[in-house]
Formats: C-alpha cells, sequence, structure tokens
C-alpha cells in the first residue's frame, strides 16, 4: 500500500503549489487578529465624567475646553489605581448659583471645596474626553454600572468561538475542507455588516455572537489543510507562518484604529477581507489526506496528479496503489473518538488546558493595556511588536530541541513575568513594561505551539475535529478573560497578573506530560496513536 505520505515524496513535499496555497491562506490569519482583539479599540472606555446641563452651560459661554470644565468641576474621589476624578457620580449643585467666572476656572472653587459638596447619580449622561472618536463605549454609554456590557461585547465572540469552532470542525472532517472554509467566510461576510449596522446593544451582541461562529472556525480550518498538503518537515514551518501573520495582524491594528476613529466602520474594514476570501473557491484544491480518509480515492489522485504537475515532479506508478489505512475501518469522526484510548484522553485535556490557559493571558495581557492608560495606539504598537520574534523562537527551537521542552518553557516564562510585574512599583516603568513584554512573548508562543502541536497530536479522520474540540476551551477562556480582567483590576489593578502566572505555571508543568512529535509522521489512524509504529507493533502481538 502507497500512502500519502509516500506520494508526497514524489509530488514534491514544499513545492511551487503548497507556497502558492500557503501563502494565500497566511492572509486568513491577519483579519483574524482584527476580530480577536478588536475590542481594545472598539470597545476603549476613554476618561470619562457626569454630564451636567449647568457645567455644559458655563462651558459653551466662556469658551471652556472640556478639560478646563472637568477639572473646575469634577471632585476627586480615591479609587483602586489612586485618587482619581470621579467617573459614576456628579456634584449636586446649581452650577448658575455659585458665582463661578470665565477667567480662572481653576482657581474658582478648591478640590478641598468640591470634595464637601452632596454628589448624585449621572442622570444626564456622561462626557467623554474622546474627542472626534466613537467606540460602542461611548455610543451606548457603557460606563459605571453598566461596565459589565463591555466584558459581554468580548464574551459574546468568543460564545460564537465556542459554537462555531466544534461545528465547523465537525463539517469540514465531514464535507470537507474547502467547502466549509467557503460557505463559513460567506456566513461571516454577513454577520460582520450586521454587527457594524447594530441599532441598538441587544442586537450587537446578537450579531456578535453570529459573527464569532465562523471566524475562528473558518481559520482553524484553513490552518489543518495547509498542513495537510505539506511533508512532516515543513509542518512546523507552514503552521508558525500562518500565525505569524496573526502578529503581522496585531501590527496593523492600530493603525486602522487611529486613522478609523469609529467602532462601526472599522467593524466594516476588519469584515470585507473574508468576501475576498470566497475567491479561494479558484484556487485552491481540497485536501487529498481528507478525500482518502473519505474513500474518495479518484478525487485524491487528481489532486495529487496536479500538485506534481505544478512542482514539476513526475509521478510514477505506485500512485494507482494510493490509499488511506483507515479507510476499511472508520469514515466519518466522532467526538467519542477523542476519548477512545487513554492516550487520546490524556491529550485532549493537557491540550484543552493549554488552549484555555493561551486565551485567558494572552486576551487579558493585550486588553490590559486599555484600562493602564497613556496613548494605547503605541502601547499596543510596541506590545504588538514583541510578538514577532515569537514565531523565530519557536523556528530556532523545536527543530533542534523539540516541541515539548520549547512549548513548557514558554508558557512557564509567561508565568513567572506575570508575577513578577504585579509586584513591581509603578515608579519603576520602564522595568515593568519590559518584564511584562517578555510575559506577552512567552505567551504568544506558547499560544502559537499549542496550535500545531495539537494538530500533529491526532490522527487524520479526527484531526480538524481534535483541533476544534480542544480550541472550544480557547473560547472558554475567551468568555472568561474580560471579566477576569476587568472586575478584578477594580479590586487591584495586579489582581489578574496573579491568576495569569499560576494558570501559566500548571499549562506548563502539563506540558511535559505529552510525548514528542519531533520528525515523526503525521499519524494517519487512531491505531497510530497506541501504537506508532505499526511494524514493531505487530511483530510484537505476533511474539504475543
Amino acid at each position: 500500500m502507497t500512502t500519502f505520505e509516500d506520494i508526497l515524496e514524489e509530488a514534491g513535499k514544499f513545492g511551487r503549489c503548497q507556497m502558492r496555497i500557503v501563502s494565500i491562506f497566511c492572509l486568513v490569519s491577519v483579519p483574524f487578529s482584527f476580530v480577536y482583539v478588536g475590542i481594545v479599540f472598539q470597545g476603549f472606555t476613554p476618561e470619562h465624567w457626569c454630564r451636567d446641563p449647568g457645567v455644559i452651560e458655563i462651558r459653551e459661554r466662556c469658551g471652556w475646553s472640556l478639560q478646563d470644565a472637568h477639572r473646575a468641576t469634577v471632585s476627586l474621589m480615591n479609587s483602586s489605581t489612586g485618587v482619581t476624578y470621579s467617573q459614576c457620580q456628579k456634584l449636586d449643585m446649581d452650577w448658575n448659583a455659585t458665582g463661578l467666572t470665565c477667567d480662572n476656572p481653576e482657581s474658582e472653587l478648591t478640590q478641598a471645596q468640591l470634595s464637601t459638596l452632596p454628589m448624585t447619580g449621572c442622570t444626564d449622561g456622561w462626557e467623554y474626553d474622546y474627542e472626534g472618536r466613537q467606540s460602542f463605549v461611548t455610543e451606548f454609554d457603557l460606563v459605571c454600572a453598566d461596565a459589565w456590557y463591555v466584558d459581554m461585547f468580548q464574551a459574546a465572540l468568543s460564545v460564537g468561538f465556542l459554537v462555531g469552532s466544534i461545528t465547523i470542525g465537525y463539517l469540514a472532517d465531514k464535507y470537507g475542507r474547502m467547502k466549509s472554509f467557503l460557505m463559513t467566510n460567506f456566513f461571516i461576510g454577513v454577520t460582520g455588516i450586521l454587527v457594524a449596522t447594530s441599532p441598538n446593544y441587544i442586537a450587537l451582541l446578537v450579531f456578535r455572537v453570529l459573527f464569532g461562529f465562523g471566524v475562528k472556525g473558518g481559520w482553524m480550518v484553513g490552518y489543518v489543510l495547509i498542513t495537510e498538503l505539506v511533508g512532516v518537515e515543513y509542518r512546523r514551518m507552514v503552521g508558525v507562518t500562518y500565525q505569524l501573520f496573526f502578529s503581522l495582524g496585531i501590527l496593523i491594528l492600530p493603525l486602522l484604529a487611529y486613522f478609523i476613529p469609529n467602532w462601526r466602520w472599522l467593524q466594516v474594514v476588519f469584515t470585507i477581507p473574508y468576501f475576498c476570501f470566497l475567491t479561494y473557491y479558484w484556487f485552491i484544491p481540497e485536501s487529498p489526506r481528507w478525500l482518502l480518509s473519505q474513500n474518495k480515492r479518484n478525487e485524491a489522485m487528481e489532486i495529487t496528479k496536479a500538485i506534481a504537475k505544478e512542482n514539476k515532479k513526475t509521478l510514477s506508478k505506485i500512485i494507482e496503489t494510493l490509499t488511506d489505512e483507515n479507510t476499511d475501518s472508520i469514515s466519518t469522526a466522532s467526538f467519542m473518538d477523542l476519548f477512545k484510548t487513554s492516550k487520546l484522553r490524556k491529550f485532549t485535556f493537557i491540550l484543552s488546558f493549554n488552549w484555555f490557559t493561551s486565551a485567558v493571558v494572552y486576551q487579558g495581557l493585550i486588553m490590559r493595556l486599555g484600562i493602564l492608560g497613556g496613548n494605547v495606539y503605541v502601547d499596543f504598537l510596541i506590545s504588538g511588536i514583541v510578538e514577532l520574534p515569537a514565531a523565530f523562537l519557536i523556528l530556532l527551537t523545536i527543530e533542534r530541541i523539540g516541541r515539548r521542552l520549547p512549548f513548557a518553557a514558554a508558557n512557564i516564562v509567561a508565568g513567572a513575568a506575570c508575577l513578577i510585574t504585579a509586584f513591581i512599583p509603578d515608579s519603576m516603568f520602564w522595568l515593568k513594561s519590559a518584564v511584562a513584554c517578555v510575559g506577552r512573548l512567552g505567551i504568544t508562543m506558547a499560544f502559537e505551539m499549542v496550535v500545531f502541536v495539537n494538530t500533529e497530536l491526532y490522527p487524520t479522520i479526527i484531526r480538524n475535529l481534535g483541533v476544534s474540540v480542544c480550541s472550544t476551551l480557547c473560547d472558554i477562556g475567551g468568555i472568561v478573560a474580560p471579566f477576569l480582567l476587568y472586575r478584578l483590576a477594580v479590586i487591584w489593578l495586579e489582581l489578574p497578573l496573579i491568576i495569569f502566572g499560576a494558570l501559566a505555571f500548571v499549562a506548563g508543568g502539563l506540558v511535559l506530560l505529552l510525548p514528542e512529535t519531533k520528525g515523526v509522521p503525521l499519524p494517519e489512524t487512531i491505531d497510530d496513536i497506541e501504537c506508532p509504529n505499526s511494524y514493531k507493533c505487530m511483530q510484537f502481538l505476533l511474539v504475543i
């Protein structure tokens, strides 16, 4: 029998055809990064305070700036981040009766005087120090008692990820990688526009869930497809490159957000690429590995011949015996197959926990930039640059050292950096920022590695489903992360970092229990998991 790995030896393990397909599919990662962390800009919560009609009247009459009126009419209060201006209460007074003049507003009423006056709630809405820009927070007034609605915006996306990744993963294993990919991208395009045109916050959440339903599933299908088209020694390179484009998207995002100040138009820009991906119908073939797993041998042969032709290779007669070892026993993927053997159960648990940890820590560190103050565009860009070395460090280590040790080390370094950052005083700003960047680098490496390690550990028949199911814990982590960050930061700004550090340490320890996959061919059957070397296993059984 001739396997697909044997055919790739002749057709080309990473020839011109695979280079073209991988290059085209890498573009899918760019808008995925926009969607994944776009909340930093779409849901940015600027400095805000209660709107007071009396203050607005004085400001317009005197020609004060928004900041002048803010300093003169808003009292200070204690918070978890120190002494700040009150955001959720206003002074209960008639400003026209204070005798406040236009000449020097800051000297008219001292903070000591303001602090003794009675307070009331923000009955007239809020003012935002966000001139010329609009996030959905400023549009729907999602601050103070309604601040948790911002958490729901990101959680809604992760709910969509959770349901969509399982559903689309199943469809990709049953009906094909490309059919599922194209169908998903059309759905993403439609729902993405609906998000941008949401008339109210409830509609926004509903469309956000539907939008997330397609985005991650489509991205995972692309990852699995390019992995299945190349030889074993090129898997890590295409996998890391695919995710490197995610990091490039992180660098592009703050530039887009800076030049597109309205969150609705920013959503439209996030969505347009998914309509463009529909053109892949004419450029990308179905996975021959998947076709073989579904007993579609003739179609697999035709696509394999086309790959060889584009790579300027010639196939010998052995292609006539091209088959899949598993076609006689299993033709469809089943959820229970992920728990069928002891090793598969162990893989599923450890990989699921690492997906969860990577999502919580990665999203938490990025969204934390939005609550630290400073220039969010510059801070986001700098932190994004830190991600780029992650891909190169992976490429330098995984073929020399292996997968397991760099994977575990990345988690442990990220955990240590989070814990250290939490206890560095704010006065040591640059040291605090540098250590936080090390944590961001470590968790980026861990996030990138969990994807292709997950792909390498499952056999072809359940590979897409296995990656999709394990990554659902990533989506649960995405649901938890915003609540964990924003609500705990109210208690103590650094408290989320301690949680992040503990999770990353545990994840790193569990990784050491996984087998090494360096240089190991992709398993084709479930039996390959329990018995990696079929010939030796057969000899062992014969002896018994």
